[in-house]
């Protein structure tokens, strides 16, 4: 049975509708950033879904080709995440979508290195087209953090974001976003299938001591 990162690190990947504080490791994605509305039809955020994806899936499948990675095994691909900041902004705000700067990302398995996501980026590029120089090889160390699964559209996250506030508060931890430590979320619906209030995003803060 191929390994599923969100049943084997369920601490990570499937966390309840109450806030909870959780330290996370290092982890390597494949990253796309950019800035603007997620929600633009054709716009930098859909095509960086794109990419990452086509890139996911030839690295997933590369053991039934040429390319042999050492410790491969294989695995269902990692759900497609996003950190997001606006400058200026403490955290985020919704109303203000097209100044989000983004950095949409899949988490990639260990063995996988900046080598093998090269080879898979050209591979992208002869076989189907797509430039691939925007994607990155990019290690995320967040540390501790709160973190709550949201039930429902993107939009009324900010009364679920509230709730983990003050959660914090009674428990002497204050967020602590910085240009390393961004809001964080992970994507376990596809958007496409089901519809707004069945969402559900896992959404991370980093904090500290209050």
């Amino acid at each position: 049975m191929a390994f599923d990162f969100k049943k084997e690190y369920k601490q990570f990947y499937l966390p309840g509708i109450q806030p909870e504080i959780v330290e996370i490791p290092p982890m390597n994605y494949q990253a796309v950033r950019g800035v603007g509305d997620p929600n633009e039809e054709g716009g930098d955020y859909q095509r960086s879904i794109e990419l990452l994806y086509a890139v996911a899936y030839t690295i997933k499948m590369s053991h039934k080709g040429a390319r042999r990675i050492e410790g491969f095994f294989e695995y269902v691909v990692p759900p497609l995440e996003g950190f997001w900041w606006q400058e200026g902004v403490h955290g985020v705000d919704y109303t203000k979508k097209d100044a989000f700067h983004w950095i949409s990302a899949i988490r990639l398995p260990d063995f996988v290195t900046e080598d093998d996501l090269e080879w898979a980026k050209d591979e992208v590029t002869r076989k189907k087209k797509l430039d691939c120089s925007p994607v990155e090889f990019l290690t995320v160390n967040e540390g501790l953090c709160v973190q709550i699964m949201h039930l429902g559209p993107f939009d009324a996250e900010p009364k679920t974001v509230a709730r983990m506030e003050e959660f914090l508060r009674a428990e002497g931890y204050r967020s602590d976003f910085s240009d390393q430590r961004r809001h964080h979320e992970i994507y376990l619906s596809d958007v496409r299938r089901v519809t707004p209030d069945k969402y559900r995003t896992v959404i991370r803060h980093p904090i500290r001591r209050g």
